[in-house]
């Protein structure tokens, strides 16, 4: 496949073996079993890896049934308001909560408006931008549509948990204790212990259309599941 050819169909159920060795891609599937054949990203070393979705670049048919898989994942939560995470959270939340009927979603962000306040934000990183001192800032405008809400925390991926953990932490500052965190993808399971330690019964709440492992290289250069621990 070349590069622009990921995130842009989903192929049948069974049409390939993520347990076979691979080579550049990894085949994610979903409940209903398609399959979306995800980049595999090299680590530091070279001899692990990560299957990468980036769902703003993925055709739009793709990236709205993700969305639609995680409103349906998401709708016994009952949420009356969807709050994404910056950047690629907005895609997928906005998405979300049409899918769930809603008028609007709460976007939160990275950049800092002249009115924002400090008070009003979180210190932010994650494992595709570790080295970037970013915070993640809520604009106080919106806080009359988040009180007394049922609110779903959305993500595009959780990997290590630093940014849904922001998030969480964010709307700690607000008053809002979300009841349900969604992603299009889970990034390895590193993130467990991040949400467990922080609220377990909130990391028991965390839907996802799809789930990916850590890979390691091996014989003939091919990627294969990295054994837990």
């Amino acid at each position: 496949m070349q590069p622009h050819d990921f995130w842009q169909d989903f192929l049948p159920p069974h049409s390939i073996d993520a347990h076979a060795p691979l080579t550049k891609a990894y085949p994610a599937t979903l409940a209903d079993g398609r399959q979306l054949l995800l980049p595999i990203r090299t680590l530091d070393g070279g001899e692990r890896g990560l299957a990468s979705l980036i769902i703003n670049q993925a055709s739009f048919a793709v990236a709205e049934a993700l969305a639609v898989d995680l409103a349906a994942r998401l709708a016994q939560a009952k949420p009356d308001i969807v709050v994404g995470l910056p950047t690629l959270g907005l895609t997928l939340a906005a998405s979300v909560a049409r899918a769930l009927g809603h008028e609007r979603f709460v976007p939160l962000g990275n950049s800092r408006k002249f009115w924002y306040e400090d008070a009003l934000s979180m210190p932010v990183s994650s494992v595709t931008t570790p080295d970037q001192d970013k915070r993640l800032f809520i604009d106080p405008r919106m806080l009359p549509l988040l009180s007394g809400k049922r609110v779903a925390l959305i993500d595009d991926v959780i990997s290590s948990g630093r940014s849904i953990l922001a998030g969480l932490s964010l709307l700690e500052k607000c008053g809002i204790r979300p009841v349900a965190i969604g992603a299009a993808m889970l990034q390895t399971h590193k993130h467990r212990k991040m949400l467990q330690d922080y609220d377990p019964a909130l990391a028991e709440t965390i839907e996802a259309c799809f789930s990916t492992p850590e890979l390691q290289r091996g014989e003939g250069g091919k990627w294969h599941e990295r054994p837990a621990g």
